[in-house]
């Protein structure tokens, strides 16, 4: 599991992959089940690439803002959002791994098929949890264990798939309570059939 991915390279043609999209739609549709949205919220979509999942959430919140480390992924989703004329979706260039954060904070913190590209959860998920208001919620989608066989390179992939217990022990040492999963999304290639889980979390401090 070395080498880095492109994904700048990729950002022009992401969106093409109808199984991306369809990725977003169950893990929005799962994340709107476990997590009561509402026109009060602010929300940060950590790893956005071209805000697929950023656009299904944003008519149900107040502000939303997606974050990357490519500025390719960024360049598109401000496209759309300029498109569109949307005016609560904003994007920042942030890498949370090496410490640069955000500016604000917010109510929930979403975040989906970033985590396997994280050499080291865990001090990311406390970052994020530092980034949540007191009540707030941090909603996780991600592989279930795959085998190294979900990508068809594995470069940039750190992790293949996670076991939901070990991500779970991950949520309770950033100090999130009430964790909860579900399997949010079903995907099969031809190397085999994936699950996707949602996992979220409470700040209760």
């Amino acid at each position: 599991m070395t080498g880095t991915r492109d994904f700048n390279a990729a950002a022009a043609t992401w969106d093409e992959e109808p199984g991306r999209v369809r990725m977003a739609d169950s893990v929005a549709g799962s994340i709107r089940e476990m997590v009561r949205l509402s026109p009060e919220m602010d929300v940060l979509d950590f790893g956005c690439g071209t805000g697929l999942l950023t656009l299904r959430l944003q008519p149900f919140v107040r502000t939303i803002t997606g974050i990357d480390t490519a500025p390719g992924m960024l360049a598109v989703l401000e496209r759309k959002v300029h498109g569109l004329g949307l005016t609560n979706v904003r994007m920042q260039p942030a890498d949370v791994e090496h410490g640069d954060l955000p500016d604000g904070m917010y109510d929930l913190v979403v975040s989906s098929m970033t985590f396997h590209h994280i050499r080291d959860p865990g001090p990311v998920l406390g970052r994020l949890v530092g980034l949540l208001r007191p009540g707030g919620v941090l909603a996780v989608a991600d592989l279930d264990c795959d085998e190294g066989r979900f990508h068809d390179s594995n470069d940039g992939v750190f992790h293949f798939g996670f076991d939901r217990c070990a991500m779970m022990k991950h949520f309770e040492s950033a100090g999130l309570a009430g964790i909860r999963n579900r399997t949010a999304a079903i995907v099969a290639k031809p190397s085999g059939t994936f699950t996707v889980f949602l996992m979220t979390g409470e700040k209760t401090r």
